[in-house]
């Protein structure tokens, strides 16, 4: 994709700063600590820890700068502070770490301004503002774990759509490269590289699943029917005592269910992907409903294939986004946490793959039935920890989500989780068995 300029990548700095900013926006002192929880973090801490990525892989590894805080490394450095004693910390004020966040941005700035050409700075540069994205989006799902209030943020709910679509597409076999290619602008060490995969035809839905689809599932017992549960699914459901997603409560209304969103109750929509579901509840619906999970192979080549003419086999041609290579515009997908929510699974046809799946970028995280793993080759980046720590711990996620930055996802990226969490905003699309 085109490189960007210097000042693009002050823009994006900026714009990603004051997201975080916005997402912490109206929160008291207790909400910024909050709970010991394993799957989130203190806020005061996560949103430090932010400012210092910048810190230490721009301003210090690159340019060889003092830190800004003697015992900075203390205090922020995810690697070295282990998750349980983030809440023991002798944390800064909330206005002394904003302070510290402004005082790296203002440095960062002056480095992208100074007219020189540094590739490794603009590097650098891009992988922090990333990763204060994703932490952004963990923000926005600590808000909803911890029940705190809707954010503070512009909201755009239009959802223009004519076609109602059901059913599975066909995929053909043939050969694929699954991975980035050397030619992607900018990518993170488990995309790497592009690799020749043969897959078998397969089919695969045109959506992901909904509410609707799943109140169908829970309906029918599926959440005390051990037969649909693989066994460390069971134990985790049963030690858990669910009997429906986390967020799910029965109402008296149309659909029967309500479901919580952030602080507030609000009547189920049946046609809005199913969201706040883990590996295991998402393996559990499609035992239920004879369906299977993709694999994340299949997964790519539902988003990123073409096939040839006679629509027989797959061509060489790979696609950088399901609606090809032109950078996104909101009719394509549901990015940027502008709707805070997801939304109806038949909207933005503009952005269908070549085989007609839809909306397979935004909305939801897509689990997919395989464990994450480093490609052929893998040698880990600058970030050693990125990726490496969770090979063979964690599924594999595929597509982005409706809080996902749009700057950052392609068809390649890869997300992982463990099969255990149904915090993070994720859904499923399901194929036929074979």
């Amino acid at each position: 994709m085109e490189k960007l300029h210097p000042q693009d990548l002050v823009k994006q700095l900026t714009d990603a700063r004051e997201r975080t900013c916005a997402l912490i926006d109206q929160l008291s002192d207790e909400q910024l600590i909050g709970p010991r929880l394993p799957t989130v973090n203190p806020l005061r801490w996560e949103i430090g820890h932010v400012a210092y990525f910048y810190e230490y892989w721009v301003l210090r590894q690159h340019f060889k700068q003092p830190p800004i805080i003697a015992n900075i490394d203390e205090l922020f450095d995810s690697i070295h502070i282990a998750h349980e004693t983030r809440w023991d910390l002798n944390l800064p004020t909330l206005q002394d770490t904003i302070n510290y966040m402004q005082e790296v941005k203002d440095r960062v700035v002056a480095y992208l301004s100074n007219g020189k050409h540094d590739a490794q700075r603009d590097y650098l540069t891009q992988y922090a503002i990333y990763h204060e994205d994703m932490h952004c989006e963990a923000f926005t799902y600590t808000r909803q774990t911890l029940q705190y209030p809707v954010p503070n943020m512009a909201v755009d709910t239009k959802e223009n759509y004519t076609d109602i679509i059901t059913g599975d597409v066909e995929i053909p076999d043939g050969k694929f490269q699954l991975g980035a290619s050397y030619s992607d602008e900018f990518i993170f060490d488990n995309e790497k590289w592009g690799h020749e995969q043969h897959v078998r035809a397969f089919k695969i839905s045109r959506v992901v699943v909904t509410n609707q689809d799943y109140v169908h599932f829970v309906n029918d017992r599926g959440y005390t029917r051990s037969e649909f549960w693989c066994d460390e699914g069971w134990q985790w459901r049963t030690k858990n005592n669910l009997k429906h997603p986390i967020y799910w409560r029965q109402a008296d209304n149309d659909i029967g269910w309500q479901i919580r969103w952030f602080d507030l109750w609000q009547d189920m929509q049946a046609d809005v992907a199913l969201v706040n579901v883990n590996w295991y509840e998402a393996n559990a619906y499609c035992r239920w409903a004879k369906r299977r999970l993709p694999t994340e192979l299949e997964w790519e080549v539902a988003a990123s294939a073409t096939p040839t003419k006679d629509g027989k086999r797959l061509s060489e041609d790979k696609r950088y986004y399901p609606w090809g290579n032109d950078a996104y515009q909101s009719q394509y997908a549901t990015f940027n946490g502008l709707t805070l929510g997801p939304g109806n699974v038949h909207a933005k046809a503009e952005g269908d793959s070549a085989f007609g799946c839809r909306q397979m970028l935004g909305n939801v995280w897509e689990w997919t039935s395989t464990t994450f793993a480093p490609y052929p080759g893998f040698t880990p980046d600058m970030y050693q920890d990125y990726s490496q720590p969770l090979f063979g711990k964690t599924k594999v996620l595929r597509g982005g989500c409706w809080a996902t930055r749009s700057r950052m996802i392609r068809n390649t990226w890869r997300n992982y989780y463990g099969a255990e969490r149904n915090d993070v905003f994720a859904g499923l699309r399901t194929c036929a068995l074979d």
